[in-house]
């Protein structure tokens, strides 16, 4: 089964979300974090921005890059060869180091942000990917803003990095403009016309602006990317990036149709999710996928009853393979008879078919007026004798 890469970036792009910042405490807690995971890559930060993120990359590169079976720790970089050398400077102590250099290729990011030519970006990426091949062997190049490139010039410029050195090839959905069908179509024609791709890691980085993020990244596995960029939570700019658990558990539990694997340990996505909401103080939403409170929790009466019987009825996957202790059975309105009788039995108390019944409809009422009812409620209804 082929390898699909997991390059995280929780720690760079990630914590560019508003109020998601770290200190350098806090990345070395989500780095081990991470480390536990068994990510291939943890792009520790973008060691150019400030003093502090420099610090907080070559710290992660020391203490959690030095390790046997370390992941790569990679730093971001501009073309600009003083981002180049900053960037190594932080990351040059890790066992397996990576620097990621990227510079936009949409006419409009040309035009309105860096005025220069496409001939100047196509010179300008050369030189920066052959200046970071001289410091080590594994470079990653990025096309900022590819799903609104002309795939003619990404093509030349991929072809030209390649030439130059790069050993990853990054193709970002940076502003979550594509759908997923154009997505593929896009990538296989950027193989068709960069033949340098094939001898490449082909990456994707897609955000979420309009929800696709994973349905993207997930695509462009099937066109041939063996390298997904991503975040725990999908935290990142603006909606965030591709959640890591999403796109990890997809290729778990659909292997009919997505025959790829990746070295995740899955049991950690969970203690990974609530780590981050603990260093950052940003909880994710109960519902969230994999992750969320909800995520394993039945309230409905018919659900129950199902994952009662068996809990693949309603349930995809194990609870304990992401790393939940277990399944959960909410008592509410739309609770049947069924989760309401092995609440109580759970709670020790022994009733006949008919006495569970008449508690059932004292319950029904409290549930109507209380939005969820916990094992307290039920012990103060069974406080009223059984007729």
């Amino acid at each position: 089964m082929e390898q699909v890469l997991i390059f995280d970036t929780t720690l760079r792009d990630g914590e560019q979300a508003p109020g998601f910042s770290m200190n350098t405490r806090a990345k070395l807690a989500m780095a081990n974090q991470l480390a536990r995971l068994r990510v291939d890559v943890i792009e520790a930060g973008f060691p150019i921005s400030s003093a502090d993120d420099f610090e907080a990359t070559r710290a992660v590169a020391r203490e959690i890059g030095t390790v046997p079976n370390a992941p790569i720790i990679c730093g971001l970089a501009r073309i600009a060869l003083a981002d180049i050398d900053h960037c190594w400077e932080a990351v040059r102590s890790a066992r397996r180091p990576r620097i990621h250099t990227f510079v936009a290729t949409s006419d409009i990011h040309l035009t309105y942000k860096l005025r220069r030519t496409r001939q100047e970006i196509l010179a300008a990426a050369v030189a920066a990917v052959r200046h970071a091949r001289s410091y080590c062997d594994d470079v990653e190049f990025s096309a900022e803003d590819a799903s609104r490139s002309d795939p003619s010039f990404l093509a030349d410029v991929f072809e030209a990095v390649v030439g130059a050195g790069a050993t990853t090839i990054n193709i970002p959905d940076t502003v979550g403009y594509a759908l997923p069908d154009e997505w593929r179509e896009l990538l296989l024609t950027l193989l068709d016309r960069a033949p340098a791709l094939r001898r490449v890691v082909l990456s994707v980085h897609c955000h979420n602006d309009l929800g696709l993020a994973v349905a993207n990244s997930l695509a462009a596995v099937t066109a041939g990317a063996r390298q997904v960029e991503c975040t725990i939570n999908g935290i990142g700019e603006r909606a965030g990036n591709a959640a890591l658990e999403e796109i990890v558990m997809a290729l778990r539990t659909r292997r009919d149709r997505l025959p790829y694997d990746t070295g995740v340990q899955t049991s950690e996505i969970v203690p990974a999710s609530r780590l981050l909401t603990e260093l950052t103080g940003v909880s994710v939403q109960p519902n969230k996928a994999i992750v969320g409170d909800n995520a394993f929790a039945h309230e409905a009466g018919i659900h129950q009853d199902g994952v009662l019987k068996a809990a693949a009825t309603y349930e995809i996957m194990r609870p304990t393979d992401v790393g939940h202790p277990s399944n959960r059975l909410v008592l509410g309105k739309h609770s049947g008879r069924h989760a309401f009788g092995v609440r109580l039995q759970a709670l020790g108390f022994e009733l006949s078919d008919r006495e569970v019944d008449e508690v059932f409809v004292r319950f029904k009422c409290l549930a109507d007026a209380k939005r969820t009812i916990n094992d307290e409620d039920l012990r103060a209804l069974m406080q009223v004798p059984v007729s």
